[in-house]
Order: structure tokens, then C-alpha cells, then sequence
């Protein structure tokens, strides 16, 4: 008997596409109407708030769908909201970089994640078009991850100045930013008639940049628990959405998660040898939710281990 997930399609998507944009409404419309600075206790209370809903959600999976789908929506949450872990350490230098302050920090991050949203989709979409259409390119996808984990395992160092990219510098160019006096905190002003962005803009353009950049990780990996559309966009989706409270969360103290890196390049190469053995050997759902939980409590356990014995260590706060 086919599980209900499996029948009804275009309601489910509906239904979570309906309910994803009256969240985002309650957030920024209702919640954080206002721009102010972040405290931890409100941090921890949306983090709480979404992490309770993806646990919601995926009861519902288990209730609704199969074991294996509930599985693999587990699997492929934990999986970017480790990789997304790693996507803090580069938004904390970005912020301080573009002098971004503390209270206007959540709406860039609201309007960089809202455009993931969509960046995200069609990465997922296209990826799974292009797994069934051509199923040789599950090797490609799997190849990548194990070259990336082995690249993030070898890396020395951090990118110095992630604000400093190419298409940055080809937007200071292009565009006329306002600097100085005219400095706002809109993504738009007029100064003498011009229209003009401001470096917020610069901010949310290199927000949406490095999240394109962690995309072309964490979508492949996730693809390497599930070829469901529905269940790696919702897995995907619910880590994204507590990005913004986890960074509020986290930003203060992620500097202390030193060998996360090392936990998360083992998460991508085993997920990358798991798709490039697809036809060989199969990994079952619960084996890869249970090495990929391990891999990254041990690096975390590691890290806060070593950052008890070095009380010393300078942090890094969001400006």
C-alpha cells in the first residue's frame, strides 16, 4: 500500500510552500517589524521555534510517508544544519567587513535567506531532474563531495576577506554605492536625484553569494540520502530557515567549533562514496543517519573539549 506522502504531491507542496511564506510574513511583519539587535534569549527561543517544527515535521513524514523517508528527512536536515554551522563562520567576518550593525544584521540575513529559498529550489530540482534523466551523474555528484571533503580537509585557513570576491568588487563597480554622510540603512537611497545602493546591499549580495557557494555542497550531499524532491527541499528548507536564529545564537561563540571542518569533510566524503557505490553496494538510511551523527558530535564534542582547556582563546562577536 503506497504511503500517503508518496500519493498526494501537489497538496503537500502547496500546503508547505503556504505555510513557509505565513512564517516569513509572522517574522518580519509581526515579530521583527522593527530592526533591533538580536538578544541570545530571542535567538535561543526561534531556534527552539524551528528546530520543534522540522521535529514536527518530521514525525509527520514517519506518520504519513514510510520509515525510509522519515529517515532520510532526519538525515538530510542534520546534514545541512551542520554544514550551515560552517556557513556562520564566513557571515560573521561578511558583517564585520561591511560594518553591518547589530540591529540591522537579522533583516539582511531575512532577505539573503529568502533568496536562498529560491536559489535552493531550482539546485534541487535541477539535481534531481538531472540524477533520473542521466544516472551517471550520480558519479559526478559523488565525485565532487569527496574532492570537496578532501579539499576541507587539507585547508589551512579560513578565506581572509570572503567580502573581496570577484563579482563584490565587480558590484562596487558597476553599481554606484553610497558611501560617507549618505550612508543608510535602506539597500536603496537617492542622493541628488540618484538612485543608488548602499553597502547593506553589498552585504546581502555577499550573503546570497556565499550561500550559493555552500549550495553546491549541501545540495549534492543531501541528494546522496534522497532522490525525493519533497523530502530533500523540506530537509533543506527547515535547516535554512533557522540559519538566522542559530547565527544570532552561535556568532558569539564559533570560533570554538575548530575541528567542526574536519567533521563535516568526513560527512562529505562519506556521503560522496555512498553515491558513487549506489550500484554497488547499498547503504542503509539508518547506517548514514547514524555516521553522519557521530561524525559531527565528534567533532563539536572535540572542539568544545579543547575550547575548555584554552579558556584564553580571543572571540569573535558579530559587530
Amino acid at each position: 500500500m503506497p504511503a500517503v506522502l508518496a500519493v498526494v504531491q501537489w497538496p503537500l507542496w502547496a500546503g508547505f510552500l503556504g505555510f513557509i511564506a505565513a512564517m516569513l510574513a509572522l517574522d518580519l511583519g509581526v515579530f521583527h517589524r522593527k530592526a533591533h539587535a538580536i538578544s541570545l534569549r530571542e535567538a535561543a527561543a526561534w531556534s527552539a521555534v524551528w528546530i520543534g517544527l522540522a521535529a514536527l515535521f518530521a514525525a509527520g513524514v514517519f506518520w504519513f510517508g514510510e520509515y525510509r523517508m522519515g529517515m532520510e528527512f532526519t538525515t538530510g536536515y542534520l546534514i545541512e544544519k551542520a554544514l550551515s554551522v560552517d556557513n556562520i563562520f564566513v557571515m560573521v567576518i561578511l558583517f564585520g567587513a561591511f560594518g553591518v550593525p547589530a540591529h540591522q544584521q537579522h533583516r539582511v540575513l531575512f532577505w539573503g535567506i529568502l533568496g536562498a529559498l529560491v536559489m535552493r529550489a531550482i539546485f534541487i530540482f535541477a539535481g534531481t531532474a538531472l540524477i533520473a534523466r542521466f544516472h551517471w551523474t550520480v558519479y559526478v555528484f559523488g565525485a565532487f563531495l569527496v574532492i570537496t571533503g578532501i579539499r576541507m580537509l587539507l585547508a589551512r585557513a579560513e578565506q581572509a576577506h570572503p567580502e573581496d570576491t570577484p563579482l563584490i568588487r565587480l558590484a562596487r563597480r558597476v553599481l554606484p554605492v553610497a558611501t560617507g554622510q549618505e550612508r543608510s540603512e535602506h539597500f536603496f537611497v537617492r542622493v541628488d536625484g540618484r538612485r543608488m545602493v548602499t553597502p547593506l546591499f553589498l552585504a546581502l549580495v555577499a550573503v546570497e553569494l556565499t550561500d550559493l557557494v555552500f549550495a553546491v555542497d549541501s545540495i549534492p550531499a543531501i541528494l546522496a540520502i534522497s532522490r525525493e524532491p519533497f523530502i530533500v527541499f523540506t530537509s533543506n528548507i527547515f535547516a535554512i530557515l533557522g540559519l538566522r536564529s542559530l547565527y544570532f545564537l552561535l556568532a558569539g561563540v564559533v570560533q570554538k567549533f575548530r575541528y567542526l571542518k574536519l567533521g563535516l569533510a568526513g560527512v562529505l566524503v562519506f556521503v560522496g562514496l555512498k553515491m558513487m557505490l549506489v550500484d554497488v553496494v547499498e547503504i542503509p538510511v539508518a547506517l548514514s543517519l547514524g555516521v553522519v551523527a557521530l561524525l559531527i558530535a565528534a567533532a563539536i564534542g572535540l572542539s568544545l573539549l579543547v575550547a575548555e582547556r584554552s579558556p584564553g582563546e580571543e572571540r569573535t562577536v558579530p559587530s
